[in-house]
């Protein structure tokens, strides 16, 4: 399937917040190996309330690198064949206990009531859903960007941001010199 074809409805235009933004502090925390059982346990969850519609559960982010300090949310990918039939998963993933956070083109976002874990919905072949698994792949490989990221987390950390998802931009330079840099290291292999 290539990008976007054979959905079932048009994909939305905008970006909606379900309960608008939120002011939340950034608090970074050492690596907890805890964070891979978590990400297991939710990853047995998701598989089970969308029943075949998961195409790949992989556990993404700074929790799924051991050593690198992160915040206490564990992220997951999940991708779907289409982004647009929210019954096959939004649905069924808040009916198993997650709550819609971000709807916007190409992505659904689902969380913990307790705001623990984030479950990133992407189609299958969207370049996105490779990009999270090179950072993460390169982080856990390569001791420079893991301590490049980190220091770069820690910083901005610092700083007060009106909400996280302005941290999460903030990083993207950094981001995007990694996922460089492994792209080169795949390609010289």
């Amino acid at each position: 399937m290539t990008h976007g074809a054979g959905r079932r409805r048009p994909d939305v235009e905008t970006v909606e917040l379900v309960g608008g933004v939120e002011r939340r502090a950034i608090l970074l925390v050492d690596h907890d190996p805890a964070w891979a059982a978590g990400y297991a346990a939710h990853a047995s969850r998701i598989r089970r309330a969308l029943a075949g519609t998961a195409l790949r559960v992989e556990h993404i982010g700074s929790t799924a690198v051991p050593g690198l300090a992160a915040k206490p949310i564990v992220d997951v990918l999940v991708t779907v064949e289409d982004i647009t039939a929210e019954e096959d998963h939004v649905e069924p993933l808040v009916r198993a206990g997650y709550e819609l956070r971000v709807r916007e083109p190409g992505h659904r976002l689902v969380r913990t009531p307790e705001r623990d874990v984030n479950v990133h919905v992407l189609e299958d072949d969207d370049p996105s859903a490779d990009d999270y698994l090179l950072l993460r792949d390169r982080l856990r490989a390569d001791a420079a960007d893991r301590q490049l990221y980190e220091d770069t987390k820690r910083a901005l950390a610092q700083r007060d941001w009106a909400d996280v998802n302005a941290y999460s931009d903030a990083k993207g330079d950094v981001i995007e010199a990694i996922k460089d840099r492994a792209r080169r290291a795949g390609s010289d292999a």
